[in-house]
Order: C-alpha cells, then structure tokens, then sequence
C-alpha cells in the first residue's frame, strides 16, 4: 500500500464528505500523484465538472479510462463531458465504447442520440434515442427526442407512429411534439391539459 496515496485519499474524501470541494480536489490531485488510480481520477473529473470545468474535466476522465479500460461508466461519463465541452466526434467514440461494454445502458444511448443531433446527423440520432426509448419504455422525453430526430430526418410516418405511442402515457410531451414538429394534421390528437389542483 502507498501510504501517502491512502492518507491523501481519506482526507480528500472526508473533504468532499463534508461538502470542501477545492480541498477534497487538491487532495485527490496529491493522492493521484502518489499513486495514479482511476477512483482518484474519476472523483477529480467529478469535481471539474460540477464546477463546468469539462475540458479538465475530459482530461481526467480519459486518465480514468486508460487505468480501467472496462468500466462502461466512465466511458459513458467521459462522453457527457466531451459533449459538454463541445467535442462532439470524441464524444460519439466513448459513448460508443460505454454501449460495447453494456448495451442495456440507456443513457449511453441517450447521449449518443444527442452527440449525433448536435452534429446535425439525425437519422443515427433518432437510431440512438430509440433504442434509449426502449430501453425505458416510459421515458417521454427520450420518445419526445425519438420524435424530434425523425422529424428532421424527414421521416413522417415515423413521427406520427412516436406521437401516437407517446400520447399513451405522456399526452403534454405528445402535445409538444406535435406542436414544434408543425403537424397540423394531427392537431386532432392534442388532448387538453388539465391545470394543476391538490
């Protein structure tokens, strides 16, 4: 065991225990040059990026993939932070990497899904969000970004089948869709939005 990596590790964990992130940041920084871990590099990305710092942030999730090249979560976070930071190709690879090693991961397939939009490549967003969608049937605003992409992808009926299943189980965000996708024709299906009451 590195004594100094444990010791600056405990500390910086006590540290962000207690909600000091510049000190529990300075202590992961000790302990990862002690001893370079990627639970170190990780909790150093975290901290970067709650601050919006995602090109350090990027930075220290790449050293955390290079120390554990199968963990699935870091290469999912490291996507989310290239998108952040607007690198939005290199993003697409660790999403990509994060659905090799577990395809069941939805929100990898949701990011994936909006690098793609970004990058103005709809069909493989539209690819990307359905298969988040069913992985989480119920989740209305991966449906709602299935919606969207088709759309712009210039796929109608594809959009109208997405509207009606939405409809189902999240009529505002089936409302919504049909709204900003400017389909008139299925103004017929917007159900009306009961107001809030306890």
């Amino acid at each position: 065991m590195n004594y100094g990596q444990w010791r600056h590790s405990a500390r910086a964990w006590l540290f962000h225990f207690f909600g000091k992130e510049d000190l529990a940041y300075d202590e992961y920084v000790v302990a990862f040059r002690h001893a370079p871990s990627a639970p170190a590099a990780r909790s150093i990305a975290f901290i970067a990026a709650t601050r919006e710092n995602f090109a350090e942030a990027v930075s220290w999730f790449e050293k955390a993939v290079a120390l554990e090249p199968q963990d699935n979560d870091t290469w999912f976070n490291l996507g989310f932070v290239r998108d952040r930071a607007g690198q939005r190709e290199a993003a697409i690879t660790a999403f990509d990497e994060a659905i090799r090693l577990n395809p069941a991961h939805d929100r990898a397939w949701y990011g994936l899904g909006l690098a793609h939009a970004h990058l103005g490549q709809h069909a493989e967003a539209a690819a990307a969000f359905e298969k988040a969608a069913k992985l989480q049937p119920m989740n209305g605003d991966a449906w709602y970004h299935v919606g969207m992409a088709q759309h712009l992808a210039n796929n109608p009926d594809r959009v109208t089948r997405v509207i009606e299943h939405l409809r189902s189980f999240d009529p505002k965000r089936s409302n919504r869709l049909i709204r900003e996708t400017e389909r008139s024709d299925l103004a017929h299906l917007i159900r009306e939005e009961l107001p809030y009451s306890k």
